[in-house]
């Protein structure tokens, strides 16, 4: 439980303040495919001998090169490109686990094993979480106006391309340092859930960010304890305490909304 606790705060901060830009940019479903995607690179790094991690980012990264390639040289929508770039590599990793040995179990890789936290995975969500808090801490601006209005950026001279791989290579890394905590499967609620909840309830972005670090949080660190008592598994469990997040500033923001209408129509 301990471990479980560790690393649900190390992970909540930079998951928070990805899902933010992701969000604003929608790419709810990039990052449900690079989610999905990292599966061989996994199995092809356990089978290679290298660790699972670099497995996990390499594939990432080639999923989200790939689709932003065939999104730029098709008439296929990039919805579309996604959704055939990430079903396709998910079957071919659990193709790829099927022909080998090995005693790491599947629904560890699918749904996250808290309890089964140890250093150095610790080490591993901390010291990535850490590079891509700061990174988007200090590139939030350029990132920001990036998201809204492209153009804009490139024509202050804002570096664009680098900006939007730079955006797909944090993207890659934060899903890597949420393996542990939550699996391929439920990476994406913890990559959208916080910057969604933040969206309904503020206005400002600095106050979104904020918003979603301590909804992130907060729903990590809940959600393992409530699996205690529960009995249940912490992962699945924290995705369930910010699903009913959302619904509450859904709500919330639709009563918001009724009373700003009849306060102006009165």
């Amino acid at each position: 439980m301990h471990g479980a606790f560790y690393i649900a705060l190390l992970i909540g901060p930079p998951t928070a303040l990805l899902s933010c830009f992701l969000v604003l940019k929608g790419w709810s479903l990039m990052g449900d495919a690079v989610s999905h995607a990292v599966l061989p690179g996994i199995v092809l790094a356990y089978i290679a001998g290298f660790p699972l991690i670099i497995g996990a980012f390499l594939a990432g990264m080639f999923c989200s090169l790939l689709t932003g390639y065939l999104d730029a040289n098709s008439r296929v929508r990039q919805d579309t490109v996604m959704g055939v770039v990430f079903s396709g590599m998910f079957g071919l990793g659990l193709v790829l686990y099927t022909k080998i040995e090995t005693n790491v179990h599947l629904d560890h890789i699918l749904f996250g094993n808290m309890l089964g936290v140890q250093t150095a995975d610790l080490w591993t969500s901390g010291v990535i979480g850490v590079a891509v808090t700061l990174a988007l801490l200090v590139g939030w601006k350029d990132l920001l106006l990036n998201a809204f209005d492209p153009a804009q950026a490139r024509a202050i001279g804002l570096p664009v391309r680098l900006l939007h791989y730079g955006l797909l290579t944090i993207l890659s890394l934060t899903i890597v340092a949420t393996l542990k905590a939550v699996g391929l499967i439920l990476a994406i609620g913890l990559l959208i859930a916080p910057g969604a909840i933040a969206f309904l309830i503020t206005r400002e972005f600095r106050h979104m960010l904020l918003a979603a670090v301590l909804v992130s949080t907060a729903s990590l660190t809940f959600g393992v304890y409530l699996s205690f008592w529960l009995g249940s598994d912490p992962g699945p469990t924290v995705i369930l305490v910010m699903t009913a997040l959302f619904v509450l500033a859904f709500v919330y923001r639709l009563i918001r909304t009724a009373r700003t209408e009849a306060g102006s129509g009165a």
